[in-house]
């Protein structure tokens, strides 16, 4: 691309960008900084240009595509206190590489937003807090971990049903940390697709019973439930209501649900 058009295509992505992100909606407790993907998808559909804002907020623009219209806040904006470390902007993960660029922030709908807030300050009571390895997850992101495991089992098919919830802002993979942002014993690491990372812990240690359970009740009581297999999954549980009528159908149709 010419360097003149280029200049035009991110003047044209910023504007947009500028757009989306003034687009803040008030609670009245909390600030939300809200990204309309709507907006930046028009933006992004032909162009791949990733762009900082004024917001003090670094915006992974390639992540909100005109995949999805989903609402998104930053993590961070709604609790500072929350640590996260996305496991997919590393190469610690089941694809072994990067699959977000860098910069990228944790991203979710603002229902699930607060109830990390609800989760985080029942686990301080106990002095743990949560730290985030993943959130929204863009389609194309879940295409490469499905090519990378081809498991239904652990990994969703981001061609059946609705793909997978992360896709749409309504699921989280959290584990517990302690006060000092030091890990603590958990079943396995992140992206353990052996039984050992059932939601049901069966080991002998009383250590990382107990960090699961707490994170569990913790995640429970702020409106979530777990996965079967993988313990660090968390999904709200009125997640149905957040998917666009055929995305919903599809997906329970895959769920085996009504």
């Amino acid at each position: 691309m010419p360097a003149s058009q280029r200049s035009l295509t991110t003047a044209l992505i910023a504007t947009s960008v500028r757009r989306a992100v003034a687009r803040i909606e008030f609670s009245s407790q909390r600030r939300w900084r809200i990204l309309d993907s709507r907006l930046i998808g028009q933006a992004m559909r032909c162009f791949n240009v990733p762009f900082i804002s004024s917001g003090a907020v670094v915006v992974a623009v390639r992540c909100l595509t005109a995949q999805t219209a989903v609402p998104l806040v930053d993590i961070k904006s709604v609790d500072p206190t929350i640590v996260i470390e996305l496991r997919y902007a590393g190469a610690n993960n089941l694809a072994g590489r990067a699959l977000y660029p860098p910069g990228t922030v944790a991203l979710v709908r603002p229902e699930v937003a607060s109830r990390l807030v609800t989760a985080q300050a029942i686990l301080r009571r106990y002095q743990y807090q949560l730290k985030i390895w993943d959130a929204y997850r863009p389609k194309s992101v879940q295409i490469q971990l499905w090519q990378a495991a081809h498991n239904n089992d652990y990994v969703a098919d981001p061609q059946a049903g609705a793909g997978s919830l992360h896709s749409w802002g309504v699921a989280v993979d959290a584990t517990l940390i302690d006060t000092w942002n030091r890990p603590v014993l958990m079943p396995t690491d992140f992206d353990n697709f052996t039984p050992a990372a059932m939601w049901h812990y069966r080991g002998a240690d009383p250590a990382i019973r107990s960090h699961l359970h707490l994170l569990q009740i913790a995640m429970r009581d702020a409106g979530f439930y777990g996965l079967r297999a993988e313990w660090w999954h968390f999904v709200i549980v009125n997640w149905q209501k957040y998917l666009p009528p055929e995305e919903l159908k599809r997906a329970l149709q895959a769920f085996g649900m009504r």
